[in-house]
Protein backbone atom coordinates (compact mmCIF):
# COMPACT_ATOMS: atom_id res chain seq x y z
CA UNK A 1 0.00 0.00 0.00
CA UNK A 2 1.32 3.44 -0.91
CA UNK A 3 2.21 6.02 1.78
CA UNK A 4 -0.50 8.26 0.38
CA UNK A 5 -3.16 5.61 0.95
CA UNK A 6 -1.91 4.96 4.45
CA UNK A 7 -1.97 8.70 5.18
CA UNK A 8 -5.52 8.90 3.80
CA UNK A 9 -6.65 6.00 5.98
CA UNK A 10 -5.22 7.64 9.08
CA UNK A 11 -7.35 10.73 8.40
CA UNK A 12 -10.57 8.75 7.90
CA UNK A 13 -13.10 8.13 10.64
CA UNK A 14 -14.83 4.79 10.86
CA UNK A 15 -18.40 5.18 9.62
CA UNK A 16 -19.55 2.65 12.19
CA UNK A 17 -17.91 4.65 14.97
CA UNK A 18 -19.23 7.96 13.60
CA UNK A 19 -22.85 6.83 13.27
CA UNK A 20 -22.76 4.99 16.57
CA UNK A 21 -21.35 8.02 18.37
CA UNK A 22 -23.78 10.52 16.86
CA UNK A 23 -26.86 8.40 17.45
CA UNK A 24 -25.73 7.46 20.97
CA UNK A 25 -25.14 11.12 21.86
CA UNK A 26 -28.44 12.31 20.40
CA UNK A 27 -30.41 9.51 22.03
CA UNK A 28 -28.73 10.06 25.40
CA UNK A 29 -29.43 13.81 25.27
CA UNK A 30 -33.02 13.20 24.22
CA UNK A 31 -33.50 10.59 26.91
CA UNK A 32 -32.02 12.89 29.57
CA UNK A 33 -34.25 15.81 28.55
CA UNK A 34 -37.26 13.51 28.46
CA UNK A 35 -36.53 12.14 31.92
CA UNK A 36 -35.98 15.59 33.46
CA UNK A 37 -39.09 17.07 31.84
CA UNK A 38 -41.19 14.05 32.73
CA UNK A 39 -39.88 14.04 36.31
CA UNK A 40 -40.67 17.72 36.92
CA UNK A 41 -44.03 17.58 35.18
CA UNK A 42 -45.11 14.43 36.95
CA UNK A 43 -43.87 15.74 40.30
CA UNK A 44 -45.99 18.89 40.04
CA UNK A 45 -49.00 16.92 38.80
CA UNK A 46 -48.74 14.36 41.62
CA UNK A 47 -48.35 17.04 44.30
CA UNK A 48 -51.26 19.10 42.95
CA UNK A 49 -53.45 16.02 42.55
CA UNK A 50 -52.64 14.74 46.04
CA UNK A 51 -53.31 18.15 47.61
CA UNK A 52 -56.62 18.42 45.74
CA UNK A 53 -57.67 14.90 46.72
CA UNK A 54 -56.75 15.51 50.35
CA UNK A 55 -58.66 18.79 50.43
CA UNK A 56 -61.67 17.12 48.79
CA UNK A 57 -61.55 14.28 51.33
CA UNK A 58 -61.26 16.76 54.22
CA UNK A 59 -64.20 18.81 52.88
CA UNK A 60 -66.29 15.67 52.53
CA UNK A 61 -65.48 14.60 56.10
CA UNK A 62 -66.19 18.14 57.33
CA UNK A 63 -69.63 18.14 55.70
CA UNK A 64 -70.36 14.71 57.17
CA UNK A 65 -69.42 15.80 60.72
CA UNK A 66 -71.28 19.11 60.30
CA UNK A 67 -74.42 17.31 59.12
CA UNK A 68 -74.13 14.81 61.97
CA UNK A 69 -73.92 17.52 64.64
CA UNK A 70 -76.85 19.34 63.10
CA UNK A 71 -78.83 16.10 63.29
CA UNK A 72 -77.76 15.66 66.92
CA UNK A 73 -78.86 19.20 67.65
CA UNK A 74 -82.18 18.61 65.90
CA UNK A 75 -82.72 15.40 67.88
CA UNK A 76 -82.15 17.17 71.21
CA UNK A 77 -84.31 20.12 70.12
CA UNK A 78 -87.18 17.78 69.29
CA UNK A 79 -86.78 15.97 72.61
CA UNK A 80 -86.79 19.26 74.53
CA UNK A 81 -90.20 19.99 72.99
CA UNK A 82 -91.47 16.59 74.09
CA UNK A 83 -90.26 17.31 77.64
CA UNK A 84 -91.85 20.79 77.77
CA UNK A 85 -94.59 19.33 80.00
CA UNK A 86 -92.09 17.57 82.23
CA UNK A 87 -94.10 18.39 85.38
CA UNK A 88 -96.92 16.13 84.23
CA UNK A 89 -94.52 13.24 83.38
CA UNK A 90 -93.30 10.74 85.92
CA UNK A 91 -89.69 9.57 86.11
CA UNK A 92 -90.37 6.36 84.17
CA UNK A 93 -91.88 8.26 81.24
CA UNK A 94 -88.92 10.64 81.12
CA UNK A 95 -86.48 7.72 81.27
CA UNK A 96 -88.35 5.90 78.48
CA UNK A 97 -88.04 8.98 76.28
CA UNK A 98 -84.32 9.24 77.01
CA UNK A 99 -83.78 5.56 76.24
CA UNK A 100 -85.69 5.91 72.96
CA UNK A 101 -83.55 8.86 71.90
CA UNK A 102 -80.28 7.14 72.83
CA UNK A 103 -81.01 3.82 71.17
CA UNK A 104 -82.85 5.04 68.05
CA UNK A 105 -80.09 7.33 66.80
CA UNK A 106 -76.96 6.09 68.59
CA UNK A 107 -75.85 9.73 68.57
CA UNK A 108 -75.07 9.96 72.26
CA UNK A 109 -73.45 7.67 74.77
CA UNK A 110 -75.58 9.13 77.58
CA UNK A 111 -78.51 11.56 77.82
CA UNK A 112 -79.40 13.61 80.90
CA UNK A 113 -82.26 15.89 81.95
CA UNK A 114 -81.31 18.67 84.40
CA UNK A 115 -83.92 21.02 85.96
CA UNK A 116 -83.56 24.75 86.34
CA UNK A 117 -81.98 24.36 89.79
CA UNK A 118 -79.14 22.19 88.50
CA UNK A 119 -80.43 18.88 89.84
CA UNK A 120 -80.23 15.81 87.61
CA UNK A 121 -83.84 14.70 87.12
CA UNK A 122 -83.14 11.63 84.95
CA UNK A 123 -80.36 9.99 82.96
CA UNK A 124 -79.88 7.19 80.46
CA UNK A 125 -78.27 4.74 80.93
CA UNK A 126 -79.01 4.19 84.63
CA UNK A 127 -75.46 2.97 85.14
CA UNK A 128 -74.48 6.65 85.28
CA UNK A 129 -75.85 7.01 88.80
CA UNK A 130 -76.22 10.79 89.19
CA UNK A 131 -80.02 11.19 89.53
CA UNK A 132 -80.88 13.63 92.34
CA UNK A 133 -77.42 15.16 92.45
CA UNK A 134 -76.37 18.65 91.54
CA UNK A 135 -74.34 19.11 88.41
CA UNK A 136 -70.67 19.74 89.11
CA UNK A 137 -68.79 20.20 85.83
CA UNK A 138 -68.25 23.68 84.46
CA UNK A 139 -69.62 22.57 81.07
CA UNK A 140 -72.92 21.42 82.64
CA UNK A 141 -73.15 24.62 84.62
CA UNK A 142 -72.37 26.70 81.52
CA UNK A 143 -75.19 24.96 79.64
CA UNK A 144 -77.61 25.64 82.53
CA UNK A 145 -76.65 29.30 82.78
CA UNK A 146 -76.84 29.85 79.00
CA UNK A 147 -80.52 28.84 78.84
CA UNK A 148 -80.00 28.15 75.13
CA UNK A 149 -78.35 25.66 72.79
CA UNK A 150 -74.91 24.71 74.01
CA UNK A 151 -71.95 22.73 72.65
CA UNK A 152 -68.87 22.27 74.78
CA UNK A 153 -65.31 22.00 73.69
CA UNK A 154 -63.90 18.48 74.08
CA UNK A 155 -62.86 17.88 77.68
CA UNK A 156 -61.81 15.03 79.95
CA UNK A 157 -64.22 14.10 82.77
CA UNK A 158 -62.97 14.15 86.35
CA UNK A 159 -64.22 10.72 87.42
CA UNK A 160 -64.16 8.49 84.33
CA UNK A 161 -61.29 10.29 82.59
CA UNK A 162 -63.18 10.08 79.29
CA UNK A 163 -62.65 12.51 76.42
CA UNK A 164 -66.17 13.78 75.73
CA UNK A 165 -68.21 16.50 74.06
CA UNK A 166 -71.38 17.78 75.72
CA UNK A 167 -74.35 19.16 73.75
CA UNK A 168 -77.59 20.50 75.24
CA UNK A 169 -80.92 22.11 74.36
CA UNK A 170 -82.99 24.21 76.81
CA UNK A 171 -86.41 23.02 78.01
CA UNK A 172 -89.17 25.62 78.25
CA UNK A 173 -92.72 24.84 79.38
CA UNK A 174 -95.81 25.98 77.54
CA UNK A 175 -95.82 29.24 79.49
CA UNK A 176 -92.31 30.02 78.34
CA UNK A 177 -90.65 29.36 81.70
CA UNK A 178 -87.13 27.91 81.66
CA UNK A 179 -87.24 24.38 83.18
CA UNK A 180 -83.63 23.22 82.59
CA UNK A 181 -82.12 21.36 79.67
CA UNK A 182 -81.70 18.01 78.00
CA UNK A 183 -78.09 17.16 77.21
CA UNK A 184 -76.21 14.42 75.44
CA UNK A 185 -72.62 13.30 75.88
CA UNK A 186 -70.44 11.94 73.08
CA UNK A 187 -67.55 9.72 74.18
CA UNK A 188 -64.93 10.38 71.52
CA UNK A 189 -62.96 7.25 72.36
CA UNK A 190 -65.94 4.86 72.50
CA UNK A 191 -68.45 3.48 70.04
CA UNK A 192 -71.06 5.87 68.68
CA UNK A 193 -72.12 7.24 65.31
CA UNK A 194 -69.29 9.75 65.23
CA UNK A 195 -66.67 7.13 65.96
CA UNK A 196 -68.16 4.81 63.34
CA UNK A 197 -67.87 7.57 60.71
CA UNK A 198 -64.23 8.12 61.59
CA UNK A 199 -63.43 4.41 61.42
CA UNK A 200 -65.16 4.05 58.02
CA UNK A 201 -62.55 6.38 56.54
CA UNK A 202 -59.41 4.28 57.13
CA UNK A 203 -55.87 5.00 56.06
CA UNK A 204 -55.58 4.52 52.30
CA UNK A 205 -53.12 2.34 50.39
CA UNK A 206 -50.56 5.06 49.68
CA UNK A 207 -50.03 6.10 53.31
CA UNK A 208 -52.56 8.95 53.55
CA UNK A 209 -54.53 9.37 56.76
CA UNK A 210 -56.74 11.96 58.49
CA UNK A 211 -57.21 13.31 61.97
CA UNK A 212 -59.69 15.58 63.75
CA UNK A 213 -58.72 18.46 66.05
CA UNK A 214 -60.88 20.45 68.43
CA UNK A 215 -61.18 24.25 68.64
CA UNK A 216 -58.27 24.31 71.11
CA UNK A 217 -55.93 22.29 68.89
CA UNK A 218 -56.26 18.98 70.76
CA UNK A 219 -56.52 15.71 68.80
CA UNK A 220 -60.04 14.26 68.88
CA UNK A 221 -59.47 11.44 66.42
CA UNK A 222 -56.28 9.90 65.03
CA UNK A 223 -55.39 6.57 63.46
CA UNK A 224 -52.92 6.22 66.34
CA UNK A 225 -55.13 6.11 69.44
CA UNK A 226 -52.19 7.04 71.65
CA UNK A 227 -52.33 10.54 70.21
CA UNK A 228 -55.94 11.25 71.28
CA UNK A 229 -56.10 14.36 73.42
CA UNK A 230 -52.60 15.48 72.39
CA UNK A 231 -52.12 19.25 72.01
CA UNK A 232 -50.84 19.93 68.48
CA UNK A 233 -51.86 23.58 68.28
CA UNK A 234 -48.26 24.42 67.29
CA UNK A 235 -48.83 22.59 63.98
CA UNK A 236 -48.95 25.18 61.17
CA UNK A 237 -52.11 23.69 59.64
CA UNK A 238 -53.86 23.34 63.00
CA UNK A 239 -53.09 27.00 63.77
CA UNK A 240 -54.86 28.00 60.55
CA UNK A 241 -57.85 25.82 61.45
CA UNK A 242 -58.02 27.50 64.88
CA UNK A 243 -58.14 30.80 62.98
CA UNK A 244 -61.09 29.55 60.94
CA UNK A 245 -59.16 28.93 57.71
CA UNK A 246 -59.44 26.01 55.26
CA UNK A 247 -57.10 25.10 52.40
CA UNK A 248 -54.33 22.85 51.10
CA UNK A 249 -50.53 23.11 51.30
CA UNK A 250 -47.23 21.37 51.79
CA UNK A 251 -46.29 21.30 55.44
CA UNK A 252 -43.87 19.97 58.02
CA UNK A 253 -45.53 18.49 61.12
CA UNK A 254 -44.25 18.58 64.69
CA UNK A 255 -42.23 15.41 64.07
CA UNK A 256 -40.42 16.94 61.10
CA UNK A 257 -42.31 14.89 58.49
CA UNK A 258 -42.96 16.53 55.13
CA UNK A 259 -46.64 16.14 54.29
CA UNK A 260 -49.22 17.22 51.72
CA UNK A 261 -52.23 18.43 53.68
CA UNK A 262 -55.82 19.37 52.96
CA UNK A 263 -57.70 20.91 55.90
CA UNK A 264 -61.29 22.12 56.37
CA UNK A 265 -63.14 23.72 59.29
CA UNK A 266 -66.38 22.13 60.55
CA UNK A 267 -68.86 25.06 60.88
CA UNK A 268 -71.19 23.48 63.43
CA UNK A 269 -68.64 22.74 66.15
CA UNK A 270 -65.41 24.56 65.12
CA UNK A 271 -63.54 21.30 64.78
CA UNK A 272 -60.99 20.83 62.03
CA UNK A 273 -60.49 17.91 59.64
CA UNK A 274 -56.97 17.35 58.32
CA UNK A 275 -56.10 14.80 55.57
CA UNK A 276 -52.36 14.31 54.96
CA UNK A 277 -50.13 12.24 52.68
CA UNK A 278 -46.38 11.78 53.14
CA UNK A 279 -44.55 13.57 50.34
CA UNK A 280 -42.24 10.56 50.23
CA UNK A 281 -45.11 8.69 48.52
CA UNK A 282 -44.94 11.19 45.66
CA UNK A 283 -41.22 10.61 45.26
CA UNK A 284 -41.75 6.84 45.33
CA UNK A 285 -44.24 7.18 42.49
CA UNK A 286 -41.83 9.44 40.62
CA UNK A 287 -39.03 6.89 41.01
CA UNK A 288 -41.33 4.16 39.76
CA UNK A 289 -42.18 6.28 36.72
CA UNK A 290 -38.50 6.93 35.94
CA UNK A 291 -37.82 3.21 36.23
CA UNK A 292 -40.75 2.49 33.92
CA UNK A 293 -39.52 5.04 31.37
CA UNK A 294 -36.03 3.57 31.48
CA UNK A 295 -37.47 0.08 31.20
CA UNK A 296 -39.36 0.99 28.03
CA UNK A 297 -36.68 3.29 26.60
CA UNK A 298 -33.60 1.13 27.01
CA UNK A 299 -34.68 -1.70 24.66
CA UNK A 300 -35.41 0.73 21.77
CA UNK A 301 -32.12 2.52 22.52
CA UNK A 302 -30.16 -0.73 22.39
CA UNK A 303 -32.07 -1.75 19.27
CA UNK A 304 -31.29 1.59 17.63
CA UNK A 305 -27.62 1.19 18.44
CA UNK A 306 -27.59 -2.25 16.90
CA UNK A 307 -29.35 -0.92 13.80
CA UNK A 308 -26.78 1.87 13.39
CA UNK A 309 -23.90 -0.53 13.78
CA UNK A 310 -25.57 -2.85 11.31
CA UNK A 311 -26.02 -0.03 8.79
CA UNK A 312 -22.40 0.99 9.09
CA UNK A 313 -21.17 -2.53 8.55
CA UNK A 314 -23.79 -3.00 5.85
CA UNK A 315 -22.10 -0.42 3.61
CA UNK A 316 -19.53 -2.96 2.50
CA UNK A 317 -21.52 -6.14 3.04
CA UNK A 318 -23.71 -5.94 -0.13
CA UNK A 319 -20.67 -5.83 -2.43
CA UNK A 320 -19.10 -8.85 -0.71
CA UNK A 321 -22.40 -10.69 -0.76
CA UNK A 322 -22.88 -10.08 -4.47
CA UNK A 323 -19.36 -11.29 -5.24
CA UNK A 324 -19.93 -14.44 -3.20
CA UNK A 325 -23.27 -14.96 -4.91
CA UNK A 326 -21.80 -14.70 -8.42
CA UNK A 327 -19.02 -17.16 -7.63
CA UNK A 328 -21.51 -19.76 -6.44
CA UNK A 329 -23.58 -19.70 -9.63
CA UNK A 330 -23.10 -22.97 -11.44
CA UNK A 331 -21.52 -24.66 -8.42
CA UNK A 332 -24.49 -24.93 -6.08
CA UNK A 333 -28.12 -23.93 -5.75
CA UNK A 334 -28.40 -20.25 -4.86
CA UNK A 335 -31.31 -17.93 -4.10
CA UNK A 336 -31.81 -14.72 -6.03
CA UNK A 337 -31.13 -11.48 -4.12
CA UNK A 338 -34.32 -9.82 -2.89
CA UNK A 339 -35.72 -7.21 -5.24
CA UNK A 340 -35.79 -4.44 -2.63
CA UNK A 341 -34.46 -0.98 -3.30
CA UNK A 342 -31.21 -0.27 -1.49
CA UNK A 343 -30.41 3.17 -0.08
CA UNK A 344 -26.90 2.96 -1.54
CA UNK A 345 -27.05 3.83 -5.26
CA UNK A 346 -24.09 1.71 -6.36
CA UNK A 347 -25.33 -1.33 -4.44
CA UNK A 348 -28.81 -0.87 -5.86
CA UNK A 349 -27.64 -0.68 -9.48
CA UNK A 350 -25.27 -3.62 -9.14
CA UNK A 351 -27.86 -5.75 -7.38
CA UNK A 352 -30.45 -5.08 -10.08
CA UNK A 353 -28.00 -5.98 -12.82
CA UNK A 354 -27.07 -9.25 -11.11
CA UNK A 355 -30.72 -10.09 -10.47
CA UNK A 356 -31.65 -9.63 -14.13
CA UNK A 357 -28.71 -11.74 -15.29
CA UNK A 358 -29.33 -14.53 -12.77
CA UNK A 359 -33.07 -14.51 -13.47
CA UNK A 360 -32.42 -15.06 -17.13
CA UNK A 361 -29.93 -17.82 -16.40
CA UNK A 362 -32.37 -19.42 -13.96
CA UNK A 363 -35.18 -19.39 -16.53
CA UNK A 364 -32.97 -21.11 -19.08
CA UNK A 365 -31.74 -23.61 -16.49
CA UNK A 366 -35.28 -24.37 -15.31
CA UNK A 367 -36.38 -24.88 -18.89
CA UNK A 368 -33.50 -27.28 -19.53
CA UNK A 369 -34.23 -29.10 -16.28
CA UNK A 370 -37.91 -29.40 -17.19
CA UNK A 371 -37.03 -30.73 -20.64
CA UNK A 372 -34.60 -33.20 -19.09
CA UNK A 373 -37.30 -34.50 -16.70
CA UNK A 374 -40.24 -34.53 -19.17
CA UNK A 375 -41.22 -36.75 -22.07
CA UNK A 376 -41.45 -34.38 -25.06
CA UNK A 377 -44.23 -36.30 -26.83
CA UNK A 378 -46.77 -36.82 -24.02
CA UNK A 379 -45.67 -34.14 -21.54
CA UNK A 380 -45.52 -36.79 -18.79
CA UNK A 381 -42.61 -37.35 -16.43
CA UNK A 382 -39.79 -39.33 -18.02
CA UNK A 383 -37.91 -42.34 -16.68
CA UNK A 384 -35.16 -40.33 -14.98
CA UNK A 385 -37.64 -38.27 -12.99
CA UNK A 386 -39.68 -41.37 -12.09
CA UNK A 387 -36.69 -43.16 -10.61
CA UNK A 388 -35.73 -40.05 -8.58
CA UNK A 389 -39.29 -39.78 -7.19
CA UNK A 390 -39.41 -43.48 -6.29
CA UNK A 391 -36.12 -43.30 -4.38
CA UNK A 392 -37.26 -40.15 -2.56
CA UNK A 393 -40.58 -41.74 -1.54
CA UNK A 394 -38.79 -44.84 -0.30
CA UNK A 395 -36.39 -42.68 1.75
CA UNK A 396 -39.37 -40.83 3.25
CA UNK A 397 -41.18 -44.13 3.93
CA UNK A 398 -44.20 -43.11 1.83
CA UNK A 399 -46.27 -46.15 0.89
CA UNK A 400 -47.25 -46.36 -2.78
CA UNK A 401 -48.28 -48.72 -5.55
CA UNK A 402 -46.65 -48.91 -8.98
CA UNK A 403 -48.71 -49.66 -12.08
CA UNK A 404 -46.83 -50.64 -15.26
CA UNK A 405 -48.95 -50.34 -18.43
CA UNK A 406 -48.16 -51.56 -21.95
CA UNK A 407 -50.42 -50.88 -24.93
CA UNK A 408 -51.40 -54.17 -26.55
CA UNK A 409 -50.18 -54.80 -30.12
CA UNK A 410 -48.73 -51.32 -30.46
CA UNK A 411 -46.36 -52.47 -33.23
CA UNK A 412 -49.31 -53.31 -35.44
CA UNK A 413 -50.70 -49.83 -34.81
CA UNK A 414 -47.44 -48.32 -36.00
CA UNK A 415 -47.34 -50.65 -38.97
CA UNK A 416 -50.94 -49.87 -39.96
CA UNK A 417 -51.23 -46.14 -39.18
CA UNK A 418 -47.62 -45.12 -39.20
CA UNK A 419 -45.54 -43.57 -36.47
CA UNK A 420 -47.62 -40.41 -36.54
CA UNK A 421 -50.73 -42.44 -35.76
CA UNK A 422 -48.83 -44.29 -33.06
CA UNK A 423 -47.74 -40.97 -31.52
CA UNK A 424 -51.36 -39.80 -31.43
CA UNK A 425 -52.33 -43.01 -29.62
CA UNK A 426 -49.57 -42.49 -27.06
CA UNK A 427 -50.72 -38.91 -26.39
CA UNK A 428 -54.33 -40.10 -26.15
CA UNK A 429 -53.38 -42.77 -23.62
CA UNK A 430 -51.32 -40.24 -21.59
CA UNK A 431 -54.42 -38.03 -21.22
CA UNK A 432 -56.48 -41.01 -20.03
CA UNK A 433 -53.88 -41.96 -17.40
CA UNK A 434 -53.68 -38.38 -16.13
CA UNK A 435 -57.48 -38.08 -15.84
CA UNK A 436 -57.74 -41.30 -13.81
CA UNK A 437 -55.23 -40.48 -11.06
CA UNK A 438 -55.03 -37.78 -8.38
CA UNK A 439 -53.08 -34.53 -8.88
CA UNK A 440 -50.34 -35.66 -6.50
CA UNK A 441 -49.76 -39.00 -8.19
CA UNK A 442 -47.01 -39.51 -10.78
CA UNK A 443 -47.59 -40.38 -14.45
CA UNK A 444 -44.58 -41.41 -16.52
CA UNK A 445 -43.78 -42.57 -20.02
CA UNK A 446 -41.24 -45.25 -19.20
CA UNK A 447 -40.26 -45.99 -22.79
CA UNK A 448 -41.93 -46.72 -26.15
CA UNK A 449 -45.53 -47.74 -25.48
CA UNK A 450 -44.82 -48.54 -21.79
CA UNK A 451 -46.19 -46.22 -19.08
CA UNK A 452 -45.91 -46.20 -15.27
CA UNK A 453 -48.05 -44.56 -12.58
CA UNK A 454 -47.03 -44.14 -8.92
CA UNK A 455 -50.12 -43.96 -6.68
CA UNK A 456 -49.21 -42.75 -3.18
CA UNK A 457 -50.80 -43.83 0.11
CA UNK A 458 -52.99 -46.58 -1.36
CA UNK A 459 -53.12 -50.32 -0.89
CA UNK A 460 -52.50 -52.70 -3.77
CA UNK A 461 -56.24 -53.38 -3.97
CA UNK A 462 -56.99 -49.64 -4.34
CA UNK A 463 -54.29 -49.37 -6.99
CA UNK A 464 -55.94 -52.26 -8.82
CA UNK A 465 -59.19 -50.25 -9.01
CA UNK A 466 -57.29 -47.27 -10.47
CA UNK A 467 -55.59 -49.54 -13.05
CA UNK A 468 -58.91 -51.06 -14.06
CA UNK A 469 -60.43 -47.60 -14.48
CA UNK A 470 -57.58 -46.72 -16.87
CA UNK A 471 -57.92 -49.99 -18.77
CA UNK A 472 -61.69 -49.75 -19.21
CA UNK A 473 -61.59 -46.07 -20.19
CA UNK A 474 -58.95 -46.73 -22.87
CA UNK A 475 -60.90 -49.67 -24.27
CA UNK A 476 -64.21 -47.77 -24.47
CA UNK A 477 -63.02 -44.28 -25.38
CA UNK A 478 -62.88 -42.78 -28.85
CA UNK A 479 -59.31 -42.73 -30.10
CA UNK A 480 -57.32 -41.29 -32.98
CA UNK A 481 -57.26 -44.51 -35.06
CA UNK A 482 -60.94 -45.40 -34.69
CA UNK A 483 -60.26 -48.96 -33.51
CA UNK A 484 -60.41 -50.54 -30.06
CA UNK A 485 -57.17 -50.14 -28.13
CA UNK A 486 -56.41 -52.22 -25.05
CA UNK A 487 -53.70 -52.24 -22.42
CA UNK A 488 -52.14 -54.87 -20.15
CA UNK A 489 -51.04 -53.84 -16.61
CA UNK A 490 -48.98 -55.14 -13.73
CA UNK A 491 -49.05 -53.87 -10.13
CA UNK A 492 -46.59 -54.02 -7.20
CA UNK A 493 -46.71 -52.30 -3.80
CA UNK A 494 -44.13 -50.65 -1.56
CA UNK A 495 -43.39 -51.98 0.92
CA UNK A 496 -45.50 -55.13 1.05
CA UNK A 497 -43.84 -56.52 -2.10
CA UNK A 498 -40.36 -55.03 -1.80
CA UNK A 499 -38.30 -52.18 -0.30
CA UNK A 500 -36.27 -51.71 -3.49
CA UNK A 501 -37.30 -49.48 -6.38
CA UNK A 502 -35.64 -51.73 -8.91
CA UNK A 503 -37.27 -54.84 -7.45
CA UNK A 504 -40.70 -53.17 -7.45
CA UNK A 505 -40.35 -52.34 -11.15
CA UNK A 506 -39.19 -55.89 -11.83
CA UNK A 507 -42.15 -57.44 -9.93
CA UNK A 508 -44.67 -55.16 -11.62
CA UNK A 509 -43.07 -55.95 -14.98
CA UNK A 510 -43.41 -59.69 -14.28
CA UNK A 511 -47.10 -59.15 -13.50
CA UNK A 512 -47.43 -57.19 -16.77
CA UNK A 513 -45.94 -60.06 -18.79
CA UNK A 514 -48.26 -62.43 -17.00
CA UNK A 515 -51.18 -60.26 -18.15
CA UNK A 516 -49.81 -60.36 -21.71
CA UNK A 517 -49.40 -64.13 -21.58
CA UNK A 518 -52.92 -64.54 -20.15
CA UNK A 519 -54.58 -62.91 -23.17
CA UNK A 520 -53.84 -59.17 -22.75
CA UNK A 521 -56.33 -56.43 -21.80
CA UNK A 522 -56.20 -57.22 -18.06
CA UNK A 523 -54.51 -56.23 -14.81
CA UNK A 524 -52.40 -58.57 -12.71
CA UNK A 525 -51.08 -57.94 -9.18
CA UNK A 526 -47.54 -59.11 -8.53
CA UNK A 527 -48.45 -61.00 -5.40
CA UNK A 528 -50.99 -63.06 -7.36
CA UNK A 529 -48.28 -63.97 -9.86
CA UNK A 530 -46.04 -65.11 -7.03
CA UNK A 531 -48.78 -67.32 -5.56
CA UNK A 532 -49.40 -68.94 -8.97
CA UNK A 533 -45.70 -69.55 -9.43
CA UNK A 534 -45.54 -71.21 -6.03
Amino acid sequence: MSPLCKKSQRKQISLTLLLTGLVSLSVLITLTILLIASYQSKKKALIDTTLTLNYTSAAKMSRTVDTLFKSMRSSLHYSSGVLSNIDSMNADEVYANLELIRHSSNYFNSIVVVDETGVVRNISPKSVDTVGRYISTKEAKAALALKGPYLSKPYITTKSKRLIVFMSEPIYDKKGRYRGYIGGTIYLQEKNVLNMIFENNPTDKIGSYFYIVGPNGHVLFHHYESRLGEDISANQVVRKLMQGQSGQEQMVNLKGEHLLAGYVKVPENDWGVVVVSPISVVYEQLNDQIKAILFYMLPPFVLLMLVVIGLARGLARPFVALADFVTKIGEEKVELPEGKRHWNREVDLLTEAVRYAVTDIKKQTDQLTLEAMTDPLTGLTNRRALEAIMHRWIEEQISFSIIIMDIDRFKSINDTFGHQGGDEVLKHFAKIITSCVRPGDVCCRFGGEEFISLISHVSVEEAYLVAERIRVMLEKSSNPIGQTITVSQGIAHYSSHSDSAEELIHLADQALYKAKDSGRNQTIIAEFVERISD
